[in-house]
């Protein structure tokens, strides 16, 4: 099936009034995730614990109709908890595949720098080429898979920094903070006389779309139209990462990539089959502050990245 760009932004439009039945605020970071959603890139939220982050990552796969698999990432976790083995099956003494939580069409990774690198690494293949390899054998997963992690603060005990070549394969990290005053006086009235656990399902969403749509979505968004000037402005920016002296670290090309797709989804939810620059610099701080590490003399001076982000975006002349 073929979609339009106003089928697209319609059908962001009914995605986000779903979540809205059970998420109270939060707009600019499910506006991210659905930005990575039409741009099939990963995403990372951190914040204190308390903020929604696993609800909110329930409640958008519920709104969008995929196979929702969940992973609560503990220390003692192993690589085949996730990916799944093969066990020999004696009855007819073959070795059958007994799949792990990641074979799915959105997956959740909670709390997922509470376990050791070497469990993370497992995730590694299957968020860059979409399958995973067990005893040699490659199975490809679905073709919308998508990550959604959740971790709180490095700063909180128990948990784990996780790899730069992981951090890289999130598109965007999004810092989910705490409500305003208003936010959560409403998330009182509206939750605080209910017991127990509580499901997306339990509060009014419902599925609005299905994996045929969101193909066709996604083919939409790769049809968007990046001008030469917008590609080398984008370009530029992520070389600007490399030059500057505060940052040890800058963005690897892999982040002008996802960049650019961000943008095009960027473009694609406002009704345009055309990137301007303002869809890249909407974007630059969520793909960036993960990406990139301050040098020892800008971390004893109290730098902060998104400040350095916010001053390389100012800095980098960008097309008319």
């Amino acid at each position: 099936m073929n979609m339009t760009l106003e089928g697209v932004r319609n059908l962001a439009a009914e995605i986000r009034a779903e979540v809205a039945k059970a998420i109270i605020g939060q707009d600019e970071t499910v506006d991210h995730l659905l930005v990575a959603l039409f741009s099939q890139g990963h995403v990372l939220l951190e914040g204190p614990p308390g903020t929604a982050k696993t609800f909110l990552a329930q409640s958008f796969a519920t709104a969008l109709g995929l196979d929702f698999g969940r992973i609560q990432f503990t220390p003692d976790l192993l690589p085949g908890d996730i990916l799944g083995s093969n066990l020999f099956n004696f009855q007819t003494s073959q070795f059958t595949l007994t799949r792990g939580p990641i074979f799915c069409d959105l997956l959740l990774a909670d709390e997922i720098n509470r376990t050791p690198p070497k469990t993370q690494a497992a995730l590694l293949e299957a968020m860059q080429e979409r399958r995973v390899t067990l005893d040699g054998e490659t199975h490809k997963l679905a073709d919308q898979f998508m990550v959604i992690a959740t971790q709180n603060p490095i700063e909180n005990q128990g948990v784990y920094p996780l790899p730069e070549a992981q951090l890289d394969r999130f598109l965007f990290k999004l810092l989910v903070s705490y409500p305003s005053e208003e936010e959560e006086a409403a998330i009182v009235t509206r939750y605080g006389d209910r017991q127990g656990p509580r499901s997306a399902a339990d509060l009014g969403v419902t599925a609005v779309t299905d994996g045929a749509k969101l193909s066709a979505a996604t083919a939409a968004v790769g049809a968007v139209t990046m001008a030469g000037e917008v590609t080398d402005y984008v370009v530029r920016l992520i070389r600007a990462t490399r030059a500057n002296p505060d940052l040890s670290i800058g963005a690897s090309p892999r982040a002008a990539v996802v960049l650019a797709g961000g943008a095009r989804a960027r473009a694609a939810l406002d009704g345009r089959d055309y990137v301007v620059p303002d869809d890249v610099k909407t974007l630059a701080t969520a793909v960036l502050r993960h990406r990139l590490t301050l040098s020892p003399a800008a971390e004893i001076e109290g730098r902060e990245m998104e400040a350095l982000v916010a001053e390389m975006v100012e800095n980098t002349q960008a097309p008319r």
